[in-house]
C-alpha cells in the first residue's frame, strides 16, 4: 500500500486530552482519529457520534504511557507488515511511535532497523513511526533515481522498495571501493619506489694498471 496522507498526522497528534466541548461527560478524553477528515485532529466519543458518524475512525489506546492501536483496526487501512505486535488486555496491538530505550541488552537477536530498539520477534520495526520513516527514506531514493533517469512518471513496475534501497547501498559501496582502490594503488606505487630504489649507475672504470713492479734500467759503465 502507498503511504496514506493521514499517517503523518496520526503519528504526530496528541491524544488523551479532555475535549473542550464535552469536558463534563464521562468519556470526554480525545482518543479517536478520523482517516477521512483533512484536519487530522483527535476527538472524543461524543464528537464521533455528531461529526464523524459515517467516517473511517480508529481508536487510540494507552499502554505504559504510550499510544497503541489495535491490529484489527489498523490493518484494514494500512500495511503493517514488519512491525512488532504485542498482546495487551487480550488484544493484539502495535505502537504508533518509537519508545526510548536506554541501552540494548547483550544477546538481542532482533532490533528495529530505524531506532535500534530490541524486538521480541523477527520483525523489522518497533512501531508504525519507524516504518513510516523507512518509507520516507525509500521515497527519497526513488525520487533521486527518477531525477537521474529523467523519468517523471513515478512508476514502480519492476522494482520494489527493497531493490531500490539495495541498489543505492551498492552504488555507495562501489563508489567507496573505487576510491579505496585508487588510494591503494597510489600507496603501492609509493611503496614500490621506497622498497626498490633505482639502481645506481656503475662508477667510471679506472685506468688500466701495469702488472708487476717497475725496474729502472741500469746505468752504463
Amino acid at each position: 500500500m502507498p503511504v496514506p496522507p493521514w499517517l503523518e498526522p496520526l503519528l504526530t497528534t496528541s491524544f488523551f486530552s479532555v475535549c473542550r466541548t464535552h469536558g463534563d461527560a464521562a468519556r470526554s478524553e480525545r482518543n479517536m482519529f478520523c482517516l477521512d477528515c483533512p484536519n487530522g485532529d483527535a476527538f472524543c466519543f461524543y464528537c464521533r457520534s455528531s461529526k464523524h458518524q459515517d467516517h473511517q475512525v480508529i481508536q487510540i489506546r494507552r499502554s505504559s504511557y504510550h499510544d497503541v492501536v489495535r491490529v484489527s483496526e489498523i490493518q484494514k487501512v494500512l500495511d503493517i507488515s514488519g512491525v512488532q505486535t504485542y498482546v495487551i488486555n487480550s488484544a493484539r496491538v502495535l505502537f504508533l511511535n518509537e519508545r526510548p530505550q536506554p541501552k540494548t541488552g547483550k544477546g538481542v537477536a532482533h532490533i528495529c532497523e530505524i531506532c535500534g530498539r530490541s524486538l521480541l520477534d523477527p520483525f523489522r520495526f518497533c512501531s508504525l513511526g519507524c516504518k513510516a520513516h523507512h518509507a520516507h527514506i525509500t521515497i527519497n531514493i526513488i525520487l533521486v533515481a527518477i531525477k537521474r533517469n529523467g523519468d517523471a512518471s513515478f512508476a514502480l513496475e519492476a522494482k520494489n522498495e527493497e531493490e531500490l534501497v539495495r541498489m543505492r547501498r551498492l552504488e555507495g559501496i562501489s563508489s567507496t571501493r573505487g576510491t579505496l582502490l585508487r588510494e591503494e594503488e597510489e600507496l603501492r606505487e609509493g611503496s614500490r619506489q621506497d622498497i626498490y630504489p633505482p639502481t645506481p649507475s656503475p662508477p667510471p672504470s679506472s685506468a688500466r694498471r701495469r702488472k708487476g713492479i717497475p725496474h729502472r734500467a741500469p746505468f752504463g759503465s
